[in-house]
C-alpha cells in the first residue's frame, strides 16, 4: 500500500492521473493508524518512532492534492468528507489526551495545525471539527513548561490566522461549548454533502470506510472513558485560556508568539465578539490576574532609584536591560513592566468594549485591590516601594481608557475647590501629605508621582490639583485697576512685600529693575519686567553660576522652549481660554485657599534653604512643570510678580520674596559665604571632591534658590516672549532682558 501510494503522489507531481483513487489510500492510512492502537502492545515506544507520524503526512498530502484537483471550488472532496462524518479529528483528539503512545500530543497538534493551515475549505464551521478543536485547545496551555508549548502555540496561531481572514469565527469560537454525547447524536451535520450519498460506483472502495469506523469504535472501548471527554465547564479550555497559558511561557519566542496572537484577537474584533470577549470568555479577568500576580512578586524592598532605571521596558522584549546595573529583585520588576506594556498595548488596539473593560479591570484588581492598601499602609517602606512602582506605572501608560482609570483612582470625582479645614478623605490627599512627610525619601517620591501625573494628558489633573481654586481668581484684590492684560502691571519696587522694612534687613536686589515701560501694541513688553523679576530677585552676594561656564540663563530658555511646546499641544485639545476672566467690580471679596496641592509646595519651597538638596530639586521640578501650562490663571498667578493680591494671599513670588528675606539673615552667621558657596556648586557639578561643610544644607539650597529664579524666568519668557512667535529665541543677557 505504501508504495502504491508513493507511485500515485509521483504521478500527481507528474501531471498524469492517477491509477488509484485518493479515497482508498486515504482510508488505508487511517486503517493503519486504528491497527496499530488494536494489535501494539508495546506502550512505551514513542508515537515519532511508529509509522503514525508518516500516516498523519500521507493523509494530509492527500486531502491537499485532492483539494487542488476539485473542478468546483469550495466543494469537498471524497476524502475531506470522509475525515468530516467519521469524525476523524475527534478521534485524534482523543488519542491526543491518552498520549499513547507516548508524545501522541504533539503530533496530533501537529496535524490539526497544518489541516486547518493547508486546507483551504473553511472547516471551522463544521461541528465535527469546531468540537475537536475546542477539546485539543483545552488539553492546552494550563500547564507551564508543557513538552507541547511549541506545538500549540503553533495550533493556536493557525486559529488566530482563520480568524483574522473571518473575523466572523471569532464569535463561533469564542461561544462554542463541547457538546454532550446525546447532544451530538441529535445534530445534524454540518457538511454541505453527506459522505453517504457517495454512490458505490463512483467509489470502489465505499465499503471501507466502513471497516475503519468499525475500527474506530473497536478504538474508543479500548480507551479509559475519562479520556473520550475533557473536563471543564463553559469558558474553561478556550483558545483565549491557551493563548493567556502561553504568555506564561519560559519559552521567550512561544510567549511573544502568544501575545501578539491575544493582540491581534482583541484587535480584529467584532462588536458582536468583543462583547463575548469580555462576557463569556475569561480574557480580562485572566489577564489582569497575571499582571497582579507579577506585581506581588516584585519585592517591597526595592530602592525607588533601582525602579527608575529601568525606564522603557516593552513587552516584545521583558527581560532588563543587560548594560544596566544588577540589583535584586530586577527580573521581577522587569517581568511587571512588560507585563503591564503588554496590557497598555492591548487597550490601545482593542476595540472599545474589551479596552474599557480591561482597564476598569486593572483599576479594580491592581489600583483598587493591591495598591491603594499599599499607599495607604503605616510601613515606610510599603509607602515608598508602591509610590515608585505607581510612578513606573503612569510613565508607561498611553491608552486614554486606561488614563481615564488612573485618573479616577489617583484623584477621585471631586473636582471643587478645596476649603483648609478639610480632612484629607480620598487618595489624593493622603497622597499630597506624603510630599510632606517626615520621610524625605517618601516625599521625594510622591512629587515624582505628582510630576509623571502632570505630564499626562487629561484636564481632570490640572484642574482638579490647580485651576479649580482660581477660578474667578479670587487671589486679586477686589477694587484694584484692572490692567488690560496680565503683562500692563505694577513696577516692582511697588510689590507690598518690598517695604522698606524689609529692604532695611540687608536685601538688596541685584540690580534695580528699571521703571514699566509702556506697553506696546503687541501687549508684550511688561513680560521683560517679569523676567528682570526674577533674574534679579537673588542678591549678587548669593549667587555663584557667573562664575562657571554653562551655567547661563541661555541653557533654561531652550530647555523651556521645548518644554512649553510640548505642553502646549498636550492641551490644545482643551480649549482654554486666551485672556483672564474680568473681575467683577461689584462681587464681593471671598475667601481665597491655594488649595492642598499649591499649599504643600509653597511650605516645601518656604523652607528651601533647611531641606535636602534632592528634595528641593523635586519641589522646584513640580512648580515648574505647573508654571508652563498655558493657562491664563496659572501664569497669573504663579508667573506674575505684579499681581495685586487679596489680603492673605500669597502667591510662588510672594514665597521667594519671604526665603530670600530670609536668606539674607541667615547669610550674616556664615563666615566666608561666598567662597562656599562657590565651593558646593562645584560640588554639586562634580567640578570637586565632595567634602562635608559647615552649613551644606543651607548652601545647596541657595544654589537651587539661583538656578528655579532662572528657570521661571526662562518658562515666562518663552511664554510670552517679548518679540513676537516662539521661533528662533535668543536668551536674553543674565540679569537683564
Amino acid at each position: 500500500m505504501l508504495s502504491r501510494l508513493g507511485a500515485l503522489l509521483q504521478e500527481a507531481r507528474g501531471g498524469r492521473e492517477p491509477s488509484i483513487d485518493l479515497l482508498g489510500a486515504f482510508v488505508e492510512h487511517w486503517k493503519g493508524i486504528t491497527h496499530y492502537y488494536i494489535e501494539s502492545t508495546d506502550e512505551n515506544t514513542p508515537a515519532k518512532k511508529t509509522d503514525i507520524p508518516w500516516r498523519l503526512k500521507q493523509m494530509l498530502d492527500i486531502l491537499v492534492y485532492e483539494e487542488r484537483q476539485q473542478a468546483a471550488a469550495g466543494e469537498a472532496g471524497p476524502c475531506l468528507e470522509y475525515l468530516l462524518q467519521h469524525k476523524i479529528l475527534e478521534t485524534l483528539c482523543t488519542l491526543g489526551k491518552a498520549e499513547y503512545p507516548p508524545g501522541m500530543r504533539q503530533q496530533v497538534l501537529q496535524f490539526f495545525s497544518r489541516v486547518l493551515a493547508q486546507v483551504q475549505h473553511p472547516l471551522l464551521h463544521y461541528l465535527s471539527v469546531h468540537r475537536p478543536v475546542q477539546k485539543l485547545l483545552q488539553l492546552g496551555g494550563t500547564v507551564p513548561g508543557s513538552l507541547t508549548e511549541k506545538e500549540e502555540a503553533q495550533f493556536t496561531t493557525v486559529l488566530c490566522s482563520k480568524i483574522q481572514q473571518d473575523p466572523d469565527l471569532l464569535t463561533y469560537i469564542l461561544e462554542g461549548k463541547i457538546v454532550s454525547r446525546k447532544k451530538a447524536s441529535r445534530e445534524p451535520s454540518a457538511l454541505p454533502r453527506e459522505a453517504a450519498s457517495v454512490k458505490d460506483k463512483e467509489h470502489p472502495h465505499s465499503k471501507a470506510p466502513d471497516r475503519a469506523s468499525c475500527g474506530t469504535r473497536a478504538l474508543t472501548t479500548q480507551l479509559p472513558a475519562e479520556t473520550q471527554e475533557p473536563d471543564g465547564g463553559p469558558g474553561e479550555g478556550s483558545l483565549i485560556t491557551s493563548l493567556i497559558g502561553l504568555c506564561k511561557s519560559k519559552k521567550s519566542r512561544v510567549a511573544l508568539k502568544a501575545q501578539e496572537n491575544l493582540l491581534l484577537l482583541v484587535s480584529v474584533a467584532s462588536p458582536a465578539a468583543a462583547t463575548c470577549l469580555v462576557q463569556s470568555s475569561p480574557c480580562c479577568p485572566a489577564i489582569v490576574e497575571h499582571l497582579c500576580r507579577l506585581y506581588r512578586s516584585v519585592p517591597t524592598f526595592l530602592d525607588p532609584a533601582d525602579i527608575a532605571t529601568l525606564e522603557g521596558i516593552s513587552w516584545r522584549l521583558p527581560s532588563a536591560p543587560s548594560d544596566e546595573a544588577s540589583f535584586p529583585g530586577k527580573e521581577a520588576l522587569a517581568a511587571f513592566l512588560g507585563w503591564f506594556d503588554y496590557c497598555d498595548h492591548l487597550v490601545t488596539e482593542a476595540h472599545p468594549v474589551v479596552a474599557d473593560a480591561l482597564a476598569k479591570a486593572v483599576a479594580e484588581k491592581l489600583f483598587m485591590e493591591i495598591l491603594q492598601p499599599q499607599l495607604l499602609h503605616v510601613s515606610e517602606q510599603s509607602v515608598l516601594t508602591s509610590t515608585a512602582l505607581l510612578t513606573a506605572i503612569l510613565r508607561q501608560l498611553r491608552p486614554a481608557a486606561l488614563l481615564r482609570e488612573a485618573v479616577a483612582f489617583l484623584l477621585g470625582p471631586d473636582q471643587q475647590a478645596a476649603a483648609p479645614e478639610d480632612s484629607p478623605r480620598t487618595l489624593c490627599s493622603h497622597l499630597i501629605g506624603h510630599c510632606d512627610h517626615l520621610s524625605d525619601e517618601i516625599s521625594v517620591a510622591t512629587l515624582r508621582l505628582f510630576e509623571e501625573l502632570l505630564q499626562k494628558p487629561h484636564e481632570q489633573i490640572i484642574r482638579s490639583l490647580i485651576l479649580c481654586n482660581l477660578e474667578g481668581r479670587p487671589y486679586v484684590a477686589r477694587g484694584s485697576p484692572e490692567p488690560e492684560s496680565y503683562e500692563d502691571t505694577l513696577d516692582l519696587e511697588e510689590d507690598p512685600y518690598f517695604t522698606d522694612g524689609f529692604l532695611d534687613s540687608g536685601f538688596q536686589p541685584s540690580t534695580k529693575p528699571p521703571p514699566a515701560p509702556a506697553t506696546n501694541s503687541d501687549g508684550r513688553t511688561a513680560v521683560t519686567e517679569i523676567v528682570n523679576s526674577f533674574l534679579c530677585l537673588v542678591p549678587e552676594e548669593a549667587k555663584t553660576s557667573a562664575f562657571l561656564e554653562e551655567t547661563g540663563y541661555d541653557t533654561y530658555v531652550h530647555d523651556a522652549y521645548g518644554l512649553f511646546q510640548e505642553c502646549s499641544s498636550r492641551v490644545a485639545p482643551w480649549g482654554w481660554p486666551q485672556s483672564l476672566t474680568p473681575l467683577d467690580p461689584h462681587e464681593p471679596e471671598r475667601p481665597f485657599f491655594e488649595g492642598h496641592f499649591l499649599q504643600m509646595l509653597f511650605d516645601r519651597m518656604s523652607r528651601i534653604l533647611e531641606q535636602p538638596y534632592s528634595l528641593n530639586l523635586q519641589v522646584t521640578s513640580v512648580l515648574s512643570r505647573l508654571a508652563l501650562f498655558p493657562h491664563p490663571h496659572i501664569h497669573e498667578y504663579l508667573l506674575d510678580p505684579y499681581i495685586n493680591l487679596a489680603p492673605g494671599c500669597r502667591s510662588l513670588f510672594s514665597v521667594l520674596v519671604r526665603v530670600i528675606g530670609d536668606l539674607m539673615q541667615r547669610i550674616q552667621r556664615v563666615p566666608q559665604f561666598p567662597g562656599k558657596l562657590l565651593l558646593v556648586r562645584k560640588q554639586l557639578m562634580g567640578q570637586v571632591p565632595g567634602e562635608q561643610l559647615d552649613h551644606q544644607t543651607l548652601l545647596q539650597g541657595v544654589v537651587v534658590l539661583e538656578e528655579f529664579c532662572k528657570e521661571l524666568a526662562a518658562i515666562a519668557f518663552v511664554k510670552f516672549p517679548p518679540h513676537g512667535p516662539h521661533v528662533h529665541l535668543s536668551p536674553p543677557s543674565e540679569g537683564h532682558v
